[in-house]
């Protein structure tokens, strides 16, 4: 059953780097293979309104010029092919968004968004869920938002589904939300377009991840991606940790687990020493 109620406040994070790691970033000990990992994990992201082709060309050389390519570069849709140009040759592929920020209660624009994106190129499509649909209790938009988007995505590009979980007001909205997506299909969950407050949260994240984790029971593998606030190498351990506490240590990879950042990635080049 849907609920919603007062806007909920989640309690402060519980969660932190563990002590070994938190003391080798501080003296400056293990920060390069930290960074570098890092980097590997993050969607290198500019999704502001004033983006153009210049500046998404900037974005791509960041990309090409890091010493570890980041799992992709995150874009609006109608830059793809600027920035799939910018990135030949690098490996660096391309994510689009769709019904995005807004999480429109549109099933068949948000599926034609997508397509759209992965027929320019993109092979990997962050869909923001109709949060505000399913807030005043149509859980059906929801559902078939997510199957219409996940046709659209074929076998051609993942599809990761964006909850904006600050937006949600209950833990058990965040959940039902979830388990929405995941059964119309969704590769990953993502907690947040990075436009609304709160972004990325240790409790919304804890409950993706029992979300993601019950589904590993049944035999489904979605990933995590944590996006919103996310702005300093610390704060993205603690999600990195978060999800290695769950599922192993050293488990997480691109294939499972992502970071969305634009500012930080240029913390970890620094910090990489490139």
């Amino acid at each position: 059953m849907l609920r919603v109620c007062q806007r909920w406040k989640p309690a402060a994070s519980k969660i932190t780097v563990p002590a070994e790691t938190r003391g080798a970033l501080e003296f400056g000990m293990g920060m390069i293979p930290q960074a570098r990992r890092l980097m590997s994990l993050t969607d290198l992201t500019s999704l502001n309104d004033t983006d153009d082709a210049t500046s998404v060309r900037t974005l791509s050389a960041l990309a090409r010029a890091a010493p570890v390519r980041p799992a992709t570069v995150c874009i609006w849709a109608r830059w793809i092919p600027v920035a799939l140009e910018a990135l030949r040759g690098s490996g660096t592929p391309v994510c689009a968004v769709a019904n995005f920020p807004s999480g429109a209660a549109a099933p068949e624009a948000a599926a034609a968004e997508t397509a759209a994106a992965v027929a320019a190129g993109a092979i990997e499509v962050d869909v923001v869920f109709p949060y505000r649909a399913m807030l005043a209790g149509d859980l059906q938009t929801g559902s078939r938002l997510v199957r219409a988007c996940r046709e659209s995505c074929g076998e051609q590009a993942l599809l990761k589904v964006i909850l904006e979980t600050g937006q949600l007001l209950d833990s058990e909205n965040i959940r039902q939300a979830a388990e929405i997506a995941i059964d119309g299909g969704a590769h990953f969950l993502k907690t947040s377009t990075g436009k609304t407050q709160p972004g990325a949260t240790t409790e919304a994240a804890e409950i993706l991840l029992d979300v993601i984790a019950a589904a590993g029971r049944r035999g489904r593998t979605v990933g995590f991606k944590a996006s919103g606030g996310i702005r300093t190498i610390e704060d993205a351990l603690v999600y990195l940790t978060l999800y290695e506490q769950r599922f192993g240590t050293g488990s997480a990879s691109a294939s499972n687990f992502r970071i969305g950042a634009s500012g930080l990635f240029k913390e970890l080049v620094a910090a990489a020493g490139a």
